[in-house]
């Protein structure tokens, strides 16, 4: 990890926990890890959930936000969030893209791409997730996916919108399955996408820009994980619902 990025630990709450149980996490993670000031935390619950959480959460250091949203306003999308509704609720950024999206939801590369439009246009920062499945990795595709998924997501973010974007590598193969890529093998992608940002923007740019590992992430692995020179944090998955295991990661290294 650079010197220069400040440290990401970021918590997918996926469709997990009852409200009782989601405030009572909230609460937790507010005892155990929410004046903690060398790395930044934030926490993706459930839309139901995010309400009660920020109220929970209001005033700690530990930002809230939302694990989807519909590329439109307002309409007649069912079931549909938008970025005007979370932004009203005092969320700040939300993810897009992120796997589970992408291959079992059935999102494009270029519906992702209107989302990360939405999201900004309307003040929100962005973790764009990015990443390759079993199969592709295994047919050598890894780079090729990745940057893929990139072209069309970065579409139409300029280098003065960059910072508020943040990727996300989830190799899905890794994603919910216990296999989590080696230390070397995360530090090789990022280190790719960090060229490959360096190349379409600036070398500036892909210095400021974080870039987080996702996928079986674990207070077991996340030390050596976070040792690569280009993991600049970790969105966390299951580990996330549990106190003791998301305080272990936040205070990596320790």
């Amino acid at each position: 990890m650079s010197n220069a990025r400040r440290p990401l630990i970021a918590g997918n709450w996926k469709m997990n926990l009852t409200l009782a149980e989601a405030v009572a996490l909230a609460d937790g993670l507010k005892r155990r890890i929410g004046r903690l000031r060398n790395v930044d935390l934030a926490i993706a619950p459930s839309f139901l959930y995010l309400a009660p959480v920020l109220g929970r959460l209001a005033g700690e250091r530990i930002r809230v936000g939302g694990q989807d949203l519909h590329a439109g306003e307002y309409g007649a999308f069912t079931s549909a969030v938008s970025a005007p509704q979370l932004k009203s609720l005092g969320v700040t950024f939300v993810l897009a893209g992120h796997s589970e999206r992408r291959h079992v939801f059935g999102d494009t590369d270029a519906q992702v791409s209107q989302k990360v439009d939405a999201a900004l246009a309307h003040g929100l920062e962005v973790i764009l997730c990015i990443g390759e499945t079993l199969d592709e990795r295994d047919a050598k595709d890894t780079f090729a996916v990745c940057e893929r998924q990139l072209v069309t997501g970065l579409a139409n973010v300029t280098e003065d919108m960059l910072h508020r974007v943040t990727l996300a590598y989830e190799p899905v193969w890794a994603i919910g399955t216990g296999r989590t890529a080696s230390p070397g093998q995360a530090q090789e992608v990022h280190r790719h996408v960090r060229e490959w940002i360096a190349e379409q923007y600036s070398e500036a740019a892909a210095q400021q820009l974080r870039i987080l590992y996702g996928g079986s992430v674990k207070p077991e692995n996340v030390d050596a994980l976070m040792d690569g020179a280009d993991v600049d944090g970790a969105l966390v998955g299951g580990a996330s619902l549990d106190v003791d295991k998301f305080s272990k990661i936040a205070t990596f290294g320790s």
